[in-house]
């Protein structure tokens, strides 16, 4: 890849890579205090200011290179995050129910986020086609195509990601215990996963991601 088509995608997937991350923690944080968990609010995490949720390793460096790796060899998955959002599982009103909630937050702000650059891509179809409109459209689709990545990632039920604590809100007791102790090693074998062996990913999450973004172009005829 040469600098200046680097410096492209760099223009092109910052903005939405730091909303999709930075949102998704906003969310969990926010819906952790409406069931009555005040860690994120007390520590000033229920912030829409980037600043407070960058991650310098999950928000900056790795998703530049994951995205180097996509565009260089033609696969991979874009992988980031944000610091995560404190939560305190034993100050929910109703812990093991709450948490599902509370962890279901983040990928469904992500839904709302590809959806609105959607409608954003939507709009730009009425302005002026210059290059300014050529970059939202492009920006646009980065933003649809991260966030229904990040969505899918998320779901997957391993711990500690978002579909691994729904997994332990849903199971009963004697299996969530069980289930939840495995939190310590997941997130070294997701980075192996994403970093070494991309394929095994997406031959998973190829389908959902697809079947994800082609509902959303029919959705808007985009």
């Amino acid at each position: 890849m040469e600098f200046h088509d680097l410096i492209k995608t760099v223009a092109t997937y910052a903005l939405p890579v730091v909303f999709a991350v930075t949102l998704h923690e906003v969310a969990h944080g926010y819906v952790a205090l409406r069931f009555g968990d005040k860690t994120a609010f007390r520590s000033g995490r229920i912030s829409l200011n980037p600043l407070r949720h960058v991650d310098l390793l999950g928000t900056i460096v790795l998703p530049l290179l994951t995205l180097t790796i996509m565009k260089v060899f033609g696969f991979g998955v874009p992988f980031g995050w944000a610091k995560p959002v404190p939560v305190n599982y034993y100050a929910l009103r109703n812990p093991k129910r709450d948490m599902l909630w509370v962890a279901a937050a983040g990928p469904a702000a992500n839904l709302v986020m590809a959806i609105a650059w959607a409608v954003l891509m939507k709009g730009v179809q009425f302005l002026p086609q210059n290059t300014f409109a050529a970059f939202l459209v492009a920006m646009s689709v980065a933003g649809i195509q991260i966030n229904i990545v990040l969505l899918v990632l998320n779901l997957l039920p391993i711990p500690p990601l978002d579909g691994g604590r729904i997994a332990v809100s849903l199971l009963p007791d004697r299996f969530a215990l069980g289930y939840a102790r495995l939190e310590p090693f997941g997130f070294p074998v997701l980075l192996v996963l994403v970093l070494l062996v991309p394929q095994v990913l997406m031959t998973v999450m190829l389908p959902m991601i697809q079947a994800s973004i082609g509902l959303i172009e029919v959705i808007f005829r985009l």
